[in-house]
């Protein structure tokens, strides 16, 4: 057969026009049999037509649509066997290659971050260490202590960066684990909140905590990374709603799920920025410091509790973050 599906076509097209031309000769010609025989040969002939198309064109565009979308989603160097030699088949191969590509690309960056954040912690633990060390010399005073108390405070930022870039690393290359028990959610929350109580008050912030109404049971959870989850969101809201001074945290139950709400009374984000929240190093218009990935690991850990973590603009202004837990999995 023809290496070239454009051939093939053209080909297909004259048979046709042909068989056609011969049945219109064999009716001008009072041959009523053969051209009754010639247009059934037609309507067979347009049926394999169709199976073709199908076989040849259709259905290959489909698995490349499909594994186009696969990349998409993050699945670099997966490979799409297409043993046609055509047009499709050097289009999948192009894709192939794409894709081994893109793998390489996607681990050399992974590296380079793994190692220049393993490569930071030390340098920024000693710093932090001895920032804190130097703040306590009754010698330091006036401007000299607020400089240390700065020092030691973009340390701390900087440490929190790190240690998200190093959740990201282990996420991309497999090694990003959950630890499974029963888990009190209601106490896991309650103690996020208490942990980063003093942090908010101190930036003049408000946390309106509403507890369930009815004991929620325990749920499957690894309680170490969901305070993870509930830390970050705190820090998230403190940043970018801190223009309300508010957040309201609802802890409810919801079907056969455990559902905690987390409100701020900010500007909110812009509607086009919604969907893209949530991917890696994405950023949007936000002027506030930061690695751009807390929310792409955030959701991940929900992912992989089987629950699903949803943002969007609350009624009344400001951010409104959703998290659905199962009670069982």
């Amino acid at each position: 057969m023809f290496k070239n599906l454009r051939t093939q076509l053209l080909v297909s097209i004259l048979a046709a026009l042909v068989l056609l031309l011969l049945s219109i000769w064999a009716v001008t010609r009072d041959h009523m049999i053969l051209a009754v025989c010639v247009l059934v040969l037609i309507c067979f002939y347009l049926v394999y037509l169709l199976f073709w198309f199908t076989r040849n064109i259709s259905e290959p565009i489909d698995r490349l649509t499909i594994f186009a979308s696969q990349i998409a989603d993050g699945s670099y160097g997966s490979r799409l066997e297409e043993k046609s030699d055509n047009e499709i088949g050097r289009l999948t191969d192009s894709i192939n290659e794409m894709s081994e590509k893109v793998a390489v690309a996607e681990k050399s960056r992974t590296d380079f971050i793994s190692q220049v954040s393993h490569e930071l912690r030390t340098p920024l633990t000693a710093i932090t260490g001895w920032s804190e060390t130097i703040a306590f010399d009754p010698a330091v005073q006036g401007d000299s202590l607020r400089g240390i108390n700065i020092i030691s405070k973009e340390a701390e930022r900087l440490t929190g960066m790190v240690t998200e870039l190093l959740e990201f690393t282990r996420i991309q290359d497999g090694r990003f684990n959950l630890r499974i028990e029963m888990v009190d959610i209601a106490e896991e929350l309650e103690d996020a909140i208490f942990t980063y109580g003093k942090l908010m008050k101190q930036a003049g912030m408000d946390v309106n905590y509403r507890e369930p109404s009815k004991e929620l049971p325990m749920i499957p959870g690894d309680p170490e990374r969901l305070k993870q989850v509930f830390l970050n969101l705190l820090d998230n809201a403190m940043k970018h709603g801190g223009d309300g001074k508010m957040i309201d945290v609802d802890l409810s139950r919801d079907g056969n799920n455990v559902r905690i709400d987390f409100r701020d009374y900010g500007s909110g984000i812009p509607e086009a920025e919604l969907p893209h929240v949530k991917e890696k190093f994405y950023k949007g218009s936000s002027k506030n410091r930061g690695t751009g990935i807390g929310l792409a690991v955030c959701d991940e850990i929900i992912t992989r509790h089987k629950g699903r973590l949803e943002i969007r603009n609350a009624d009344g202004g400001g951010c409104l973050v959703s998290i659905w837990l199962p009670i069982r999995t």
